[in-house]
């Protein structure tokens, strides 16, 4: 509990303000989980801060909520291309992928139990996104595909969580599930170079060899 508070001050998820007049505050709380290895050993202990997103009022608190997610097919057919050309297949995950996100909504939390920063009847001013939050997964999809763009990523029409580039003989593909990412390349230095975009961005986990997915 007190990395996921420490991760979410990092992230600058919000500020502690008077509840201005007119407003309400949503709830929120701790979910925890035991988080596993392939062994089936205990890899570590989880504890994540969700808001109760489901109080909140469409229209006021949110409006658009719709994020894509990667087609099996488009899966099922990058891996395969992957394989037969003999190309690096990797995969990795972003740190607290949602809390990347920008809110443009203006929301207030009640503080995190166990939280004492601020007076005693101040709240959140929620900045970024928060799990729970109905627009969270939208808010971060929309910044993740923004910076791919920005770092010279074609966007697939076909499947929008599906991205390409090609850089004189080197071909990268990036598909995207929530928070879990797919990469393959023929260029070993063209992933190194996403990867070191990735993590300066996002602060995401260290690339791997691909495992497992799960759908």
């Amino acid at each position: 509990m007190s990395d996921e508070l420490f991760a979410l001050e990092q992230n600058h998820t919000w500020i502690v303000t008077d509840l201005p007049l007119g407003k309400s505050a949503i709830d929120c709380k701790y979910v925890y989980k035991t988080k596993f290895l392939a062994d089936g050993t205990i890899e570590r202990l989880k504890a994540r801060l969700v808001a109760k997103g489901f109080t909140q009022k469409a229209g006021i608190d949110y409006t658009e909520t719709f994020s894509p997610v990667a087609k099996l097919v488009t899966v099922r057919v990058l891996l395969s291309i992957a394989t037969i050309k003999g190309w690096c297949l990797l995969q990795f995950d972003v740190n607290n992928a949602f809390l990347h996100g920008d809110l443009k909504e203006e929301i207030y939390m009640h503080k995190p139990p166990g939280y004492s920063v601020g007076g005693a009847n101040q709240v959140c001013k929620l900045l970024k996104s928060l799990y729970g939050l109905k627009q969270a997964s939208h808010q971060w999809y929309s910044k993740f595909s923004l910076s791919l763009i920005a770092f010279g990523f074609t966007q697939s029409k076909a499947d929008y969580s599906l991205f390409t580039k090609v850089d004189n003989n080197s071909f990268t593909a990036l598909l995207v599930y929530v928070d879990d990412i797919i990469v393959t390349s023929n260029c070993s230095s063209s992933i190194a170079s996403l990867k070191s975009f990735l993590h300066k961005q996002f602060k995401s986990k260290n690339l791997a060899a691909y495992a497992t997915f799960l759908a």
